[in-house]
């Protein structure tokens, strides 16, 4: 949907893509900020909004592309109810192609495409996860190679999630798993979520005291202001599993 839109260029872009600018300023809703409360469901679905509207008026704005994506994938996994969780992310991975689109050479679009097939492959069973499982390792091992240390790690993260949760007989490797979770916390050695996904490898590898020691770092760590949210979230799941390892 996103991915797809265009706009008169010229003089009639401009003038929309300024109204728009004013707009915001004007009712004092910038969408970073919206989204910095995206766990108020109103807050993230404006931030959307003004992202898709602005990428409306101006099919080459990279940001809005990959922030749109990005806000889709929250609101695909987190901030919707149930039914519009799926469509959410399928315009997720509009956005984030839209942004490759915009500008291959840069990791955004790549990583937030990626995290939007993952979200879908994870929650919507074995077709889903079959249609989208060489596109997601392809799209974060290019964000990868682009920018290996982009957002503390991410796409080495995502990479070891993707090898722990994707079975052997598809490529999935706990060893790859590990490596990549280990080089993702060279990067952001206080990331809640890698401990915790570092945790989940371990203890699925039979390694169980280490696997106590990452869950127990990732409940230690300070919560990431940037990413607050996600963070509490995995914390009570390290809590969780850490329970059941007792």
């Amino acid at each position: 949907m996103v991915a797809g839109a265009t706009g008169a260029w010229g003089a009639s872009s401009a003038i929309a893509s300024f109204d728009a600018r004013i707009a915001v300023q004007v009712l004092g809703e910038d969408p970073d900020a919206l989204y910095r409360d995206r766990e108020n469901p109103a807050s993230a679905k404006k931030a959307a909004g003004i992202w898709e509207s602005r990428l409306a008026a101006n099919p080459k704005d990279f940001d809005a592309a990959w922030k749109l994506a990005r806000a889709r994938y929250w609101l695909g996994t987190n901030g919707l109810p149930e039914p519009e969780r799926k469509p959410a992310l399928e315009a997720g991975i509009a956005a984030g192609r839209g942004a490759v689109a915009i500008d291959a050479k840069r990791p955004e679009g790549h990583f937030w495409a990626a995290a939007n097939m993952g979200a879908l492959a994870e929650s919507y069973g074995l077709r889903q996860g079959i249609k989208y499982r060489g596109q997601i390792r392809d799209g974060l091992e290019t964000a990868l190679k682009l920018d290996p240390a982009f957002l503390q790690g991410s796409a080495d993260r995502a990479l070891g999630r993707w090898y722990f949760k994707v079975p052997g007989l598809f490529g999935g490797s706990n060893k790859q798993s590990e490596i990549h979770l280990r080089k993702a916390l060279t990067y952001g050695p206080q990331s809640v979520i890698s401990h915790l996904f570092l945790a989940d490898t371990l203890a699925d590898m039979g390694r169980r005291d280490e696997a106590r020691k990452e869950y127990q770092a990732a409940i230690d760590l300070p919560i990431d202001p940037d990413w607050a949210p996600e963070d509490r979230r995995f914390k009570e799941q390290a809590k969780q599993l850490l329970q059941r390892l007792r």
